[in-house]
């Protein structure tokens, strides 16, 4: 019997983007790719030279190196360098706007403003051997990643964080530095991941009755590297049901970039996705991608992502949104940085109000190096893609968790509830010991 268009969603996404898991409560073998030497901390925001609007994803990276970090969605930034590149160049870019070089020696430890211009694209530039069919591009940039993409193994660096909200309100925090053995962009052998560090902070006060999960960690974020993943959403099933149309055009890296709109076709009813891909001119290499996926049948996008809840309550996504941005060094382009938001609706059978969730997951590339051996983790050492990284991670207490590893710079919210929450336990021990002295 041929697979309806449901069945392959299914058979491709069932265990792996962002599964959800709702069920009721009650009351050093890590390969380090930074030396162990003294590092140089520089912490600031990253503007718009007009509207001195923060800049939110804006890659800052060491030029000649592989370390790089990630702006917040309030356009801060803390970098780490070890003591001896701190002679070297910072590179700001952004896209859409000119990149900026600055010598790291002008930088100061903190309040640092880095300010970007839009990059103005000039029409008869666009012009020029434009291509004629945005669906020709789009599968020719897919078919070439072999031939544009890293073609050695790459161990990574990666920072990863989860961020679990009621409504507005942090009730749950994860942080993980991880190492991904990133196979070939032209082989069929998957990534694996293995966990170096990980914490975590949660209100579970905040969670009324229900827990909410998100299985998958780290997963959830790395294959949503469109090139090395494509059958998430693009496969070979689900491609022709796609309108592609080109759009604006812009800059990233002083590059010409084409912006090519996507939806699914009128005639399907399943939830596919509709967004953008941000395509090089020259090298015919995808660069960014941000897109969303179409609710538009809930019960069906449900299935999609709720792998298990209590019988008398509804489930159902309200939002679910993803990002992928790849960077270049000696020609060839690699997974830099995603995220994924995935936004939900709770309603329970016998109260008048639903409650809204949203869950962030984050990961961002911070240094890399060749993997000449092809080594792999033992199986024991590696994280399965069942992995909830909330259970696995432990607290908040120790200051120096990270050491030289870069890190996204937490929002200011992301602070206050780290806080909060840590206070809030730190009075439960109290009250604790307390009750328990004779």
């Amino acid at each position: 019997m041929k697979e309806s268009l449901l069945d392959i969603r299914y058979r491709t996404l069932a265990w792996v983007l962002a599964l959800c898991f709702f069920t009721v409560i009650g009351t050093d073998k890590a390969f380090a790719l930074q030396e162990q030497e003294d590092f140089a901390q520089y912490k600031g925001e990253v503007q718009d030279a007009s509207s001195h609007k923060p800049l939110v994803f804006a890659t800052l990276s060491v030029e000649g190196t592989n370390i790089s970090t990630i702006t917040n969605t309030e356009g801060g930034f803390l970098l780490k360098i070890p003591n001896s590149m701190t002679n070297g160049t910072l590179v700001v870019s952004f896209l859409g706007y000119k990149s900026k070089n600055i010598p790291i020696s002008q930088l100061k430890p903190n309040k640092n403003k880095i300010e970007l211009a839009i990059s103005v694209t000039e029409l008869g530039e666009v012009d020029i051997n434009a291509p004629k069919d945005a669906s020709a591009l789009v599968r020719e940039t897919l078919a070439r990643k072999g031939d544009n993409y890293f073609d050695d193994p790459t161990l990574m660096t990666a920072f990863y964080r989860e961020t679990i909200k009621k409504r507005k309100r942090n009730v749950s925090l994860s942080e993980a530095v991880v190492n991904i053995y990133k196979s070939p962009y032209g082989s069929l052998r998957r990534d694996a991941v293995e966990l170096y560090k990980a914490r975590k902070s949660t209100d579970y006060n905040k969670l009324d009755t229900v827990a909410l999960k998100l299985q998958g960690g780290p997963f959830n974020t790395l294959y949503v590297d469109i090139m090395k993943y494509p059958e998430y959403i693009f496969s070979s099933e689900t491609l022709d049901f796609y309108n592609f149309t080109f759009s604006r055009s812009t800059r990233i890296n002083d590059q010409l970039i084409f912006v090519i709109k996507f939806d699914q076709l009128e005639t399907v009813n399943e939830p596919l996705y509709k967004g953008e891909l941000f395509i090089n001119v020259e090298q015919k290499t995808l660069t960014s991608a941000i897109y969303t996926l179409n609710i538009t049948d809930k019960v069906k996008a449900a299935k999609l992502f709720v792998r298990k809840k209590p019988a008398k309550v509804d489930v159902w996504p309200t939002e679910i949104a993803y990002r992928v941005d790849y960077r270049e060094k000696g020609g060839k382009w690699y997974y830099g940085y995603s995220n994924v938001l995935l936004e939900f609706k709770v309603d329970w059978e016998d109260k008048w109000f639903n409650s809204v969730y949203s869950m962030t997951a984050e990961m961002a590339v911070t240094d890399w190096e060749k993997n000449l051996n092809g080594e792999l983790p033992k199986n024991r050492d590696r994280i399965k893609r069942s992995i909830i990284l909330s259970d696995e991670a432990i607290g908040f207490s120790d200051p120096d968790f990270w050491g030289e590893y870069n890190i996204i710079e937490p929002e200011k919210s992301i602070e206050s509830a780290i806080r909060k929450i840590q206070r809030q336990l730190r009075r439960a021990k109290s009250k604790n010991g307390s009750a328990s002295t004779p």
